[in-house]
């Protein structure tokens, strides 16, 4: 395949969504289900924020958000509660109005895919049901790549990711979180699990 995600082959396939914290590990453990944590609201309140700060001022105007994830073999313990919670956050946010969401996710052999952009946060919602995890490696560089070109092509407002691992070479990747920097675009990393590698790649391409 080429480093470019491709289109779902149908409406009714987009990305998951899942429970972590920006910069921060959440309580989930790799292999295991997470206890049910009061923080669930918190981590929504906080997406809710950011989202409203995102929010165009102008009348009419539309702000743009690209939401990726992690959707490998690793993810499939806590997949359902993440799709729960990521899905409370998008209905929070829905009340603020204005705001396109464009769904990017990978998993498997080289497979990375992305949604058209979103607005109606029950579609949104019903994509990300309907993914499964599959067994690969991490492909965080394709997300900022594709990120990059959005963000120069339709104005592109911030990038959130939501992951449990990083495979790929940290460097290379704050240099593309970084090109996001330099053209305004924030980078919000969250981390489910506890890999520590995954941690300090995460803190390192926040922008």
């Amino acid at each position: 395949m080429s480093g470019e995600p491709t289109k779902p082959k149908s409406a009714g396939e987009g990305p998951p969504a899942q429970k972590a914290e920006s910069g921060r590990t959440s309580s989930g453990k790799a292999g295991s289900l997470p206890q049910a944590r009061p923080s669930a609201s918190e981590d929504i309140a906080a997406f809710v924020a950011k989202a409203r700060a995102m929010s165009p001022h102008a009348a009419g105007a539309k702000g743009r958000l690209v939401f990726a994830l992690d959707a490998t073999m690793s993810r499939q313990p806590t997949w359902d509660m993440a799709c729960a919670l990521q899905a409370d956050m998008f209905r929070e946010a829905a009340a603020l109005g204005s705001l396109d969401i464009r769904l990017v996710y990978y998993r498997g052999l080289n497979e990375c895919r992305a949604s058209s952009w979103i607005s109606d946060t029950a579609q949104l919602a019903k994509m990300m049901g309907k993914i499964d995890c599959r067994g690969g490696n991490t492909q965080i560089g394709k997300v900022l790549s594709e990120a990059r070109r959005e963000a120069a092509a339709s104005a592109v407002r911030a990038v959130v990711f939501v992951g449990d691992a990083m495979e790929e070479a940290v460097d290379e990747l704050c240099a593309k979180a970084g090109e996001l920097g330099l053209l305004k675009v924030p980078v919000f990393m969250f981390q489910e699990g506890h890999d520590g590698v995954a941690e300090q790649a995460f803190r390192r391409s926040r922008v």
